[in-house]
């Protein structure tokens, strides 16, 4: 359909928590998929990753996020996800988000999340993923709520320019 502005830190949008979606089969529904795919597709043609987008990145505060794994394990929009489930072992890994493109933030996230969600089909659905999907999974929904990779920072020291993490050999 479209390839919407990422809105950017500091926009107020970003911080406001998403409203459920009501009706999954409306226009306005339909179009906002549309729009994260398009916009995932566009970003990751532009800067050569990408892997998931949340409706508050684009402006729209609805509990919709879009993922395309490159690896082909999940693809798609959840409509209304929730983690269910999160396992007991926490990894730390560095945090990219487009919403903040240029800092990479150290955090802490479960390995393993079940999450609930409703398809294109109206059918409700549980993913389980562990590893760069729970990531991912944990950090998109983190958007629907109002909430950004820094707020889960380990530390003060959590910080750095995707340039420096690149010259550091894209540390774990």
């Amino acid at each position: 359909m479209a390839v919407r502005e990422i809105l950017q830190l500091g926009n107020p949008v970003l911080w406001e928590t998403s409203l459920a979606v009501d009706n999954i089969n409306s226009v306005e529904t339909k179009s906002v998929i549309e729009d994260l795919r398009d916009t995932l597709a566009s970003f990751r043609e532009n800067n050569g990753f990408g892997r998931g987008i949340a409706a508050p990145q684009i402006g729209v505060i609805s509990r919709i996020i879009y993922i395309e794994m490159p690896t082909g394990e999940f693809s798609g929009p959840l409509i209304n996800p929730e983690i269910v489930n999160t396992g007991d072992k926490q990894v730390e890994l560095w945090d990219a988000c487009f919403s903040l493109p240029n800092l990479m933030v150290n955090v802490s996230r479960a390995e393993q999340v079940d999450v609930e969600y409703t398809n294109l089909e109206g059918k409700q659905r549980i993913v389980k993923a562990d590893g760069d999907l729970s990531e991912l999974m944990q950090h998109e929904i983190d958007h629907l709520d109002g909430l950004l990779t820094v707020h889960r920072a380990i530390s003060p020291r959590a910080f750095m320019t995707r340039d420096e993490w690149i010259r550091q050999g894209r540390p774990e």
